[in-house]
């Protein structure tokens, strides 16, 4: 584990271990994490997202959708300190422990959080400007179609979706392809990252935004035939 926590975190390796600790004992005690995680932590946890930066280009803006504990947002931010990431995270019990951690390690100047769904992000909410990204990351939030429905909107054009996902990468991507490019994306690709570092590599699907497609307008309300809108 050490050789591939140093390949990956080089001369920021004593972050990572205080964010690991920080997981290990407040993520545990808060419910972020599992007791029985506590002994993975790095090689499930922080190897196999720290992995994924190798498909992101330097200086991105990265927007983590369902962030959690930080994974695998804060993570990225730890092992690439050239990239601006924003962590979105609806929970308040979570997005307390993000800004806590923020502030601990020191990361203040590069990440941020956002409490709030994807969709509030990605269209602006309660006066906040929309926000978008040159990369959109998400780890075990939820099925390929749905995640690229709250993930795309978020992303530049030709920005792209990197989601960690699990064996079942290339049947989600079977399923799921014809709803992705209705919503502007790409054919989805799966991705290996961290090969000849971490075994197992972390498998991603890659979905390139290829074209802006706006969010559905509401229905209109019917009208009776008076030309009053109808209740209800």
């Amino acid at each position: 584990m050490a050789p591939a926590a140093l390949t990956l975190f080089g001369d920021r390796l004593d972050l990572a271990a205080a964010y690991a600790e920080l997981l290990a004992t407040d993520g545990v005690v808060r419910g972020l994490i599992g007791p029985r995680e506590a002994p993975r932590i790095w090689d499930r946890h922080l190897l196999n997202c720290a992995a994924v930066a190798e498909r992101i280009p330097s200086d991105a803006t990265v927007l983590d959708v369902g962030s959690g504990a930080g994974l695998p947002g804060l993570v990225l931010a730890i092992a690439r300190p050239d990239l601006t990431v924003t962590l979105i995270e609806p929970l308040a019990r979570r997005t307390s422990f993000l800004i806590e951690v923020v502030e601990r390690l020191g990361l203040a100047r590069s990440v941020r959080v956002f409490r709030g769904r994807a969709d509030e992000a990605a269209s602006g909410s309660s006066g906040r400007e929309p926000i978008s990204g040159d990369v959109v990351t998400a780890r075990a939030v939820a099925p390929l179609d749905r995640l690229a429905g709250w993930s795309l909107p978020l992303a530049v054009r030709g920005g792209r979706l990197l989601a960690l996902k699990g064996s079942s990468a290339a049947a989600e991507i079977e399923e799921h392809a014809e709803v992705v490019a209705r919503l502007g994306g790409g054919q989805p690709t799966v991705e290996l990252c961290g090969v000849g570092v971490i075994d197992p590599p972390t498998t991603v699907v890659e979905i390139v935004r290829e074209r802006m497609i706006g969010p559905p307008r509401p229905a209109a309300k019917k009208r009776a035939r008076s030309g009053r809108p109808r209740r209800g």
